[in-house]
């Protein structure tokens, strides 16, 4: 099944859950960021995004489309690209018309591309040395990071050589409507005046212009009312511009926009109006400020945020019920490296809440009394903290709903035996690495993960270990567990010991080889009692079966030939069993 979706809703694709579609052709949309798992089609194998705005794609964005065989991102604003993960059948990946840095920061992606035989389509923009280098003919020890002094020069140099070539090419033109000191594409509907020292917000861009650039300027303070004209903007970019201060209403008349970028600045705080008249934003980036409380007030007048990210701030607690109220349609927060040390009650209930990041932050226990209404949640990462112990139902609140769950490198030490109690076949990924447990609770119940990690415990090698060596044996998983204790099994994986055999509910394997397992299930009671039932087809003729002996033979005494069969039948069905 093919689908073409021209000019869809710039932020409708986070809904595409499309199980049949093979072929999607989505280009010419004007969308900037594509975010995690944005893609959930499993049979997907053929994906168009090329002659949008993106500028910006997260490596999980296609993860819930394993199918994936060709993805075309040509003529978009991408200068990196992260390895994806998630497509193991990618053959093409089409960068073409890319404004692509060929740097140290696109080596991931080279070695990902190599690694997987995915054919890499482009080729440099920058730096001048390796422009128009076919992406895939780029060497490894080519892709140098220079300072950022080298690099603000080399691009400078690049623009200059590039208008000067476009000089003689055609008699001087009308120029278009621009602020001074910034580029405008009008047919591409793009402007930027990124890295060009303005200390003031310029104003005058074409009317068009769906995609505004001021990244790396030094604005410190955007009055209100700071973006006349602009409300086809869909994207606009702040970041890195030392921004101290907003004040109410600077995007007053933006009702276009949906991408808004204000990362790495230096604000400490937001008014209730920082916002008002962007009513469509979707996608806030706040990550990498100095924000010492959740801007609860700030969101009250973006009833359409989606997703909201605030890593790298410095908040140090959810002190109140109803955080998320001002943003009922919320499905994205992302909270990780901040000093979160409490979450209070019903802090982060959320109808629409899917995904939640609060690793690196200080908290000592799951915030389950915090989750106690976000029943739509799927993704709980938790890794980094200083949770030394989880309690029973910890994750009972949201056990209806979570598929992966991370609590990684928190120097947990023991885990409640009920510490999953309510997850079941919906929970697809569980990762426990990087921590201090010697034994853990009962995985059985767990029937649909997909993904588990178990590496670098120091699990403990004994008979309370045996529940779980019986569970690795039962699954197909993938999985690295290994015996911190004791000494002797110290480094050895839990499959390989054979302390187990000596165990209670074991001895039936003692005196067999390794293979011992597989010699007990091949001598199934079953299959024998059909056989004599067989022989109970015609009495009169039953004789003893001529056959060769079992690898165990049952024990019974010699039947006469015939008339004794009905108690033979019985005397073999109670040694049997």
């Amino acid at each position: 099944m093919t689908l073409d979706l021209f000019m869809l809703c710039p932020f409708s694709l986070l809904y595409l859950r499309l199980a049949q579609i093979t072929r999607l052709d989505l280009s010419y949309n004007p969308m900037t960021y594509l975010g995690e798992d944005t893609v959930s089609m499993p049979k997907l194998t053929h994906l168009y995004l090329d002659h949008m705005s993106l500028q910006d794609l997260s490596n999980t964005a296609m993860s819930q489309a394993p199918l994936l065989s060709h993805l075309d991102l040509s003529h978009n604003q991408l200068r990196y690209l992260e390895p994806l993960s998630g497509p193991m059948e990618l053959a093409r990946l089409n960068l073409t018309g890319n404004p692509i840095h060929c740097n140290c920061y696109l080596r991931p992606l080279k070695e990902w591309a190599k690694k997987g035989k995915v054919k890499l389509m482009g080729v440099c923009a920058g730096p001048p040395h390796l422009s128009d280098e076919p992406l895939e003919a780029v060497g490894p020890m080519e892709l140098r990071c220079r300072s950022r002094e080298d690099m603000i020069k080399e691009e400078f140099e690049e623009q200059e050589e590039s208008r000067e070539r476009a000089l003689p090419t055609a008699k001087p033109k009308k120029k278009s409507k621009c602020p001074d000191n910034c580029d405008c594409d009008v047919k591409a509907q793009h402007a930027t005046c990124e890295n060009h020292g303005h200390t003031k917000v310029p104003y005058g861009f074409p009317s068009n212009t769906q995609l505004l650039d001021l990244r790396s300027n030094h604005f410190h303070y955007i009055p209100s009312n700071s973006f006349p004209g602009t409300d086809q903007v869909v994207s606009l970019h702040l970041e890195h511009c030392k921004v101290r201060e907003i004040e109410d209403g600077a995007f007053r008349g933006m009702k276009g926009l949906v991408y808004l970028y204000l990362s790495d600045n230096d604000l400490t705080s937001l008014g209730s109006e920082t916002f008002t008249g962007a009513p469509e934003l979707t996608y806030l980036h706040l990550e990498g400020n100095q924000l010492a409380m959740f801007p609860g007030a700030a969101l009250a007048p973006l009833p359409s945020l989606l997703v909201l990210h605030l890593e790298r701030n410095t908040i140090g607690k959810l002190e109140r019920a109803g955080q998320l109220s001002s943003v009922p349609k919320l499905r994205g927060l992302y909270l990780t490296n901040n000093t979160i040390a409490t979450i209070a009650p019903g802090a982060l209930n959320s109808a629409h809440l899917d995904t939640l990041q609060l690793g690196s932050n200080q908290l000592a226990e799951v915030p389950t009394d915090g989750l106690s209404k976000a029943s739509s949640l799927t993704e709980l990462y938790l890794s980094g903290n200083s949770i030394r112990w989880v309690g029973p139902k910890a994750f009972l609140p949201v056990s209806k709903s979570l598929k992966r769950l991370y609590m990684d490198d928190m120097g947990l030490e023991k885990m409640s035996r009920d510490s999953l109690a309510g997850l079941g076949s919906g929970l697809t990924t569980l990762s426990l690495g990087g921590n201090q447990l010697e034994e853990l609770p009962d995985l059985s119940p767990l029937t649909g993960l997909e993904v588990i990690n178990l590496a670098h415990n120091p699990l403990l090698c004994d008979c309370t270990l045996l529940p779980l060596r019986r569970w690795m044996e039962n699954v197909s998983l993938k999985m690295t567990a290994t015996c911190g204790h004791p000494p002797e099994f110290r480094g050895q994986s839990v499959r390989d010991v054979h302390v187990f055999k000596s165990c209670p509910g074991e001895s039936v394997s003692s005196g067999k080889t390794l293979k011992g397992f597989k010699d007990i299930k091949s001598i199934k009671p079953k299959p024998t009692l059909l056989k004599v039932t067989m022989a109970k087809a015609k009495p009169g003729k039953a004789k003893p079966m001529p056959t060769k002996p079992k690898a165990k033979p049952l024990k019974s005494p010699k039947a006469p030939a015939s008339k004794k069969n009905k108690k033979t039948v019985k005397e073999s069905r109670k040694s049997v069993m």
